[in-house]
């Protein structure tokens, strides 16, 4: 059955970070993921991991300046330098906090930029960073993101992923396969997962529209869990999702699935 990896970026918002990792260990989620731990202290962040009993899942390359509303900086051509100073960033964090993955926010790309230039700049970031995590014992990710969500957001489908990983030419390189981002952009979820399953290295979840929690729109996740499990998924599934009411009080739908585990 599925393992559920609370995404604190989401999830208990009501509490500061630190907090929030041991009230998702306290509601049965077996790891967390959040969109950066850079602001902590890592050795902090792993004393409060060890204590809750959770693992850390995933977080995100440094993805620029977040309060500003940058959404990552990997297909930048002016930001080259900083990208990899942050790939060194991340693999001491990562070192630090046991994550096994981490994840590459392509980047809003600027007015009248040329995409394809965007693409060579960020398929030569990955390959840049993919052996590099590799040598430390990670894998390394990269997320196709809806444009309603993110306006601008330079990588939008599953086909444009696989060019840029054909482009980039590394093995330490999959696919963060998010079903609510899929659904508002392509649809057409499950062959396209079945198709990209070598490809995908981590999956997130939340419905649409809304993107609440799973049962609160039109996605069928008893369907995609059972197809997780079909084919072996062995990853984590984190929940980025909007709890309607509070995280906890929304967590019926996950109920079953902790019974079964």
């Amino acid at each position: 059955m599925p393992r559920f990896a609370a995404n604190l970026s989401f999830l208990y918002p009501e509490v500061p970070l630190l907090e929030r990792i041991a009230k998702a260990a306290a509601d049965g989620f077996g790891a967390v993921e959040y969109v950066s731990p850079y602001e902590l202290d890592k050795a902090v962040l792993a004393e409060a991991l060890d204590r809750a009993g959770v693992v850390q899942a995933l977080f995100n390359l440094p993805a620029g300046d977040w309060a500003a509303g940058e959404r990552g900086i990997a297909c930048l051509p002016d930001r080259v330098e900083e990208f990899r100073r942050g790939v060194d960033t991340a693999i001491d964090y990562a070192r630090a906090l046991d994550c096994p993955t981490v994840n590459c926010l392509a980047g809003i790309a600027p007015g009248n930029a040329d995409p394809a230039r965007l693409d060579r700049v960020l398929a030569d970031n990955l390959a840049y960073a993919a052996p590099r995590l590799a040598e430390a014992g990670i894998a390394l990710v990269f997320e196709p993101i809806n444009r309603r969500d993110i306006p601008g957001y330079h990588l939008a489908t599953t086909d444009h992923a696989e060019k840029i990983m054909e482009m980039a030419g590394v093995e330490n390189l999959k696919i963060q396969y998010d079903f609510y981002h899929m659904q508002v952009t392509q649809g057409d979820l499950i062959p396209t997962f079945e198709r990209l399953f070598a490809r995908i290295g981590h999956v997130q979840i939340a419905d649409n529209p809304g993107r609440n929690e799973p049962g609160t729109g039109e996605i069928n996740y008893d369907f995609i869990f059972s197809t997780l499990d079909r084919l072996g998924y062995a990853g984590w599934v984190g929940c980025e999702y909007k709890p309607r009411t509070t995280t906890t009080d929304g967590l019926g739908w996950m109920a079953p699935y902790l019974q079964e585990n």
